[in-house]
C-alpha cells in the first residue's frame, strides 16, 4: 500500500465558495448583493397627503413647548453627564470611606460616616409636588378625617342614647309588679307580655341628646413601643354635665369597611399615675402645650382592651389634638380659666433640652437610635424601665452630660413612685424633648403604609423596595444615585435594630426622632417623609 502525493489545488474565487471568506471580499456570507432593479413595496414608501389643512394655532403652540422642552431636557442631561465625570472620584472616595470600621469619637462635633448618610436625608427640595396637587391631596385628607370624625360622633350618639335607656335599673320595676300579679302562669303563653320591660323613657338617670352635646372632642394615640398599638387611631370624648370620658378605635375591615368601637367605656375616670393620681379628669386635663399633648393614665382591667395591653399595669393616651372651640365654649358656660397645668414643669426642662439638642443637630441620628437600643439591650425584662444608674450610663456612653442638678431634678420629676425606675422612653423625651404630634403623625402614616397588617415590624427587604429617592436633590443633579442614597439609608437604619432583617416601629419613630431635630419647619420635614415613602 502506498500513498500518493496530491498537488495542492487553492479553492477557487468564483460561487459556490467552501472555503472561509478572504479579506478581498467585501460581501460576507449571506449577506445578498445590491439590485439595483428592486422597488421596496408600497407600505415602505413615506407619501405625504396632499391637501391637508394647515396645523391649527394651538397645535402649533404645543409643538413649540414639546421642542423646547426636548433642547432643555438635553442640556440638563448633558450638564449631568458632565458633572457626574467630575464627581465620580469623590462619590468613590467617599464609599471607601464609608466601608471602613470607624473609629472612636475624640470629639462631640465629630461626623462619621453614619452621620453623613444621615445628613444626606435633610436635603430633600422643597417643593416635590405642585401647589394644585398638593392643594387637593390635603383637601382630599381633611375632608376623609372630618368624614371619619363625623361617624364616630354619631356612633357615640346612638350607643349613648340607646344604652341609657334600655339599661337604666328603674326599667324593670314596672314590670316587675305585673310579674307579681297572681294566676300568672295560667294565662297562655301567646297572650303573655313577652316585651323584656315596660320601657320608660324619661327616667331620672337618662341620657338626653342636649346632655350629650355639651361634649368635647379629641384625638388621641397610645404611648407604645408596640408598633400595632402606636398605630391604633383614637377618638375620644369628654362630656361636661358629669365629668365622664369615653374613647373609641377607628378601625378599618377590609379595604372599604371600617367602624367605630368602643376602646374605653363611658364612666368617670381618674389619674392613675403622677402629681394628680386619684383626682379625676376634668375638662382642664386635656391640652396641647408646646404641641405635645397630655397624658391619660387608665388601669388596663376594661374588657374591651386587647390582650397585649392588659399585660401591662398601666395604659398611657397621649392627646394628639383637642376642639380647642367647644373647650372654649365649656370654659365659658362654666366661667373657668383655660390654663396649662405643665407649664411650669415644661418650662423647667426647655431650657435643658435646647442645650443638648444644639449638641446634637448634626449627629441626632446616631445618637438617638444607638440610646434606643442601648436602652432596649439593658431592658432584660422587656418592661420599659431601668434603675438610675443604667440610664445615667447610657447617657455617658453617648456624650450626653448633665449635672447632677438637673439630672435629680428630671429623675424626681418622673419617679413618681420613689421606686428608683423609670420608663426610659419617658425620661428620653423629658432629656432631649421629642417631635411636635403633627410630625409624629407623617411617621406613623409612613409606617402603617409599610405595616398595612399593623403586625409591629416590617422586613429591612420592604424597606428597600419602598423606599424612593427620585426626589432628592443630589439625584437630580446626578451627583449620586438612587442606590447609593437608598444602600446609605438602609445601613443608618439596621444600626438603630436590634435585629438588622427587620425594623420595629420604635426603631423607625427613633430614626425620625433624630432626624427631626435637625430640620427647623414642619414643612420640610413633611417633604422628607413624602419624598422617601410617596404619602
Amino acid at each position: 500500500m502506498f500513498i500518493q502525493d496530491v498537488a495542492y489545488i487553492p479553492a477557487s474565487k468564483g460561487y459556490p465558495r467552501f472555503g472561509p471568506p478572504d479579506s478581498s471580499s467585501t460581501v460576507s456570507w449571506g449577506t445578498p448583493l445590491p439590485d439595483a432593479s428592486r422597488q421596496p413595496p408600497p407600505w415602505e414608501v413615506k407619501t405625504v397627503p396632499e391637501n391637508l389643512p394647515a396645523p391649527s394655532d394651538r397645535y402649533q403652540i404645543k409643538y413649540k413647548q414639546y421642542e423646547a422642552e426636548l433642547k432643555e431636557n438635553y442640556r440638563q442631561h448633558s450638564q449631568r453627564l458632565k458633572d457626574k465625570s467630575k464627581t465620580e472620584p469623590v462619590l468613590k472616595n467617599s464609599a471607601t470611606i464609608a466601608t471602613q470600621p470607624q473609629k472612636l469619637l475624640l470629639n462631640d462635633d465629630d461626623l462619621t460616616a453614619l452621620d453623613e448618610k444621615a445628613l444626606l436625608q435633610q436635603s430633600y427640595t422643597s417643593k416635590p409636588y405642585t401647589i394644585q396637587h398638593s392643594m387637593r391631596k390635603l383637601e382630599a385628607e381633611d375632608l376623609a378625617a372630618e368624614r371619619r370624625k363625623q361617624a364616630v360622633v354619631e356612633q357615640v350618639m346612638v350607643d349613648q342614647l340607646s344604652r341609657a335607656v334600655i339599661s337604666d335599673p328603674e326599667q324593670n320595676s314596672a314590670f316587675n309588679e305585673q310579674s307579681s300579679l297572681p294566676l300568672t302562669a295560667s294565662i297562655p303563653l301567646r297572650f303573655r307580655n313577652r316585651a323584656l320591660h315596660d320601657t320608660k323613657v324619661k327616667t331620672r338617670s337618662a341620657l338626653t341628646e342636649n346632655l350629650l352635646s355639651n361634649k368635647m372632642r379629641f384625638d388621641a394615640r397610645i404611648l407604645s413601643r408596640n408598633g400595632r398599638d402606636a398605630c391604633r387611631e383614637l377618638i375620644g370624648f369628654f362630656f361636661t354635665f358629669d365629668k365622664s370620658l369615653t374613647i373609641y378605635e377607628y378601625r378599618h375591615f377590609g379595604r372599604n369597611r371600617t367602624n367605630a368601637l368602643p376602646f374605653i367605656q363611658k364612666g368617670c375616670y381618674s389619674h392613675q399615675c403622677g402629681r394628680k393620681k386619684g383626682m379625676q379628669y376634668g375638662i382642664h386635663d386635656f391640652y396641647m402645650a408646646s404641641n405635645i399633648g397630655a397624658n391619660l393614665s387608665f388601669t388596663t382591667s376594661g374588657d374591651n382592651l386587647p390582650e397585649n395591653i392588659k399585660q401591662r399595669p398601666l395604659l398611657i393616651i397621649r392627646i394628639t389634638d383637642v376642639d380647642d372651640l367647644a373647650k372654649g365654649m365649656l370654659l365659658a358656660s362654666t366661667l373657668q380659666i383655660n390654663q396649662d397645668p405643665r407649664k411650669h414643669d415644661l418650662d423647667a426642662l426647655k431650657t435643658i433640652q435646647e442645650t443638648l439638642k444644639a449638641k446634637l443637630r448634626n449627629r441626632g441620628v446616631r445618637t438617638l437610635t444607638g440610646l434606643g437600643k442601648l436602652c432596649r439591650n439593658a431592658d432584660k425584662s422587656s418592661d420599659g424601665v431601668l434603675q438610675k444608674a443604667e440610664i445615667r450610663q447610657a447617657l455617658k456612653e453617648f456624650h450626653l452630660t448633665l449635672s447632677d442638678e438637673d439630672f435629680e431634678a428630671i429623675w424626681l420629676f418622673l419617679d413618681q413612685n420613689c421606686d428608683g425606675q423609670v420608663d426610659y422612653g419617658e425620661f428620653l423625651r423629658a432629656v432631649i424633648g421629642e417631635m411636635s404630634e403633627y410630625r409624629k403623625a407623617l411617621v406613623r402614616k409612613a409606617y402603617m403604609k409599610l405595616d398595612p397588617n399593623k403586625t409591629g415590624t416590617v422586613p429591612m427587604t420592604d424597606i428597600e423596595k419602598f423606599y424612593c429617592a427620585k426626589g432628592h436633590p443630589k439625584v437630580l443633579s446626578g451627583e449620586a444615585t438612587e442606590e447609593q442614597l437608598r444602600t446609605g439609608f438602609v445601613e443608618t437604619l439596621q444600626g438603630a435594630c436590634r435585629d438588622p432583617r427587620e425594623v420595629s416601629y420604635c426603631e423607625f419613630e427613633d430614626y425620625y426622632e433624630g432626624l427631626s431635630i435637625g430640620i427647623a419647619a414642619d414643612e420640610d420635614f413633611a417633604n422628607v417623609l413624602k419624598n422617601s415613602w410617596g404619602i
